[in-house]
């Protein structure tokens, strides 16, 4: 009868107590929660975060357009006030949308353009004068001009046309990436008709 070697018994009874106490290492590791809601924070943490930010440009974003849409709509009533004007007076509007868009800046790059828009007895639309930010005539006078819908068939009347747009960089959520990416531009257009009278005269734009 032969009996086992005592050496390879021994080896593979401390093979079988490594093989073991790796298990049991493995086991208490997954078992052991300590430290699991510091790693749940951190991985949520920067997802709060980054919906916090976006929810404060959003708003942000929403209430400047209002204001932007706001300036437009004021320079048209302005104008429409009175059935004159002159390039002196249109030329004051960039500082009208300035304060009403306060405290937004207003920044480098906006246009404005204002359009004094006729419509003859056959509803056709023309250019009568137009004055843009920098003292400048943005559409040469007699051009057609295409109304929105709201006033599309109007005949015999006189318009103001504002065309304000303003650039709105965002800076919270992505403060280092280019202009083109981080900066979107607001704009509005407002049409107001004449009070009173036929038409607004602008002698000198």
């Amino acid at each position: 009868m032969m009996r086992g070697v005592p050496g390879a018994r021994d080896a593979g009874q401390d093979r079988q107590g490594t093989k073991s106490g790796i298990l049991l290492r493995l086991r208490r590791f997954v078992e052991d929660r300590r430290g699991v809601g510091a790693i749940e924070f951190a991985i949520v943490a920067p997802l709060l975060m980054m919906a916090y930010i976006s929810a404060f440009e959003i708003t942000i974003g929403f209430t400047f357009s209002r204001k932007v849409s706001r300036a437009a709509s004021t320079v048209s009533d302005l104008l429409t006030q009175n059935g004159s004007t002159n390039a002196a007076v249109l030329d004051t509007m960039k500082d009208v949308t300035k304060s009403v868009i306060a405290p937004f800046p207003q920044a480098e790059g906006y246009t404005l353009k204002i359009t004094g828009v006729a419509i003859d007895a056959d509803g056709k639309a023309t250019v009568a004068w137009s004055r843009d930010q920098n003292k400048g005539k943005p559409y040469v006078k007699g051009t057609a001009v295409v109304l929105p819908s709201s006033i599309e068939g109007a005949k015999s009347l006189f318009f103001v046309r504002t065309e304000l747009a303003v650039p709105h960089k965002i800076l919270l959520v992505a403060p280092n990436l280019s202009s083109h990416l981080n900066e979107i531009t607001l704009s509005k257009t407002s049409y107001f008709g004449l009070r009173q009278g036929s038409a607004i005269a602008c002698a000198d734009c």
